[in-house]
């Protein structure tokens, strides 16, 4: 099983919260896996009148529902230049997030 990096979460130069990594994290490295609540379509316009409409992620083979993603999943920034990528897991409802290069410590982890 591959060691998932330490990585928490503070005020970003970029919007709002961010996410940050305690150590080194080499390139292709596994950061987080985050679970998902997913929400129906027919709920999405509850969710948008809501402070969670700015935090979730489309999902499904169609993007027609709504992810909640669980960990530190909707905090992580978004960024034309990033340093991760994520790739969402409709079977098993996770969204993985990966090391597109090798990440600093104290680096911002974003992906686009």
């Amino acid at each position: 099983m591959q060691r998932i990096p330490s990585i928490y979460f503070q005020e970003s130069p970029i919007h709002g919260r961010g996410i940050f990594t305690y150590e080194a994290i080499p390139k292709g490295s596994l950061i987080e896996i985050c679970p998902v609540i997913v929400l129906p379509p027919e709920q999405i316009p509850y969710l948008e009148k809501t402070l969670l409409y700015h935090y979730y992620f489309t999902w499904g083979d169609q993007q027609q529902a709504a992810a909640i993603l669980l960990g530190f999943g909707s905090l992580y920034n978004h960024a034309v230049l990033c340093n991760a990528k994520h790739i969402m897991d409709y079977e098993q409802q996770t969204m993985d997030v990966y090391a597109l290069r090798d990440i600093e410590v104290g680096e911002e982890i974003t992906f686009n």
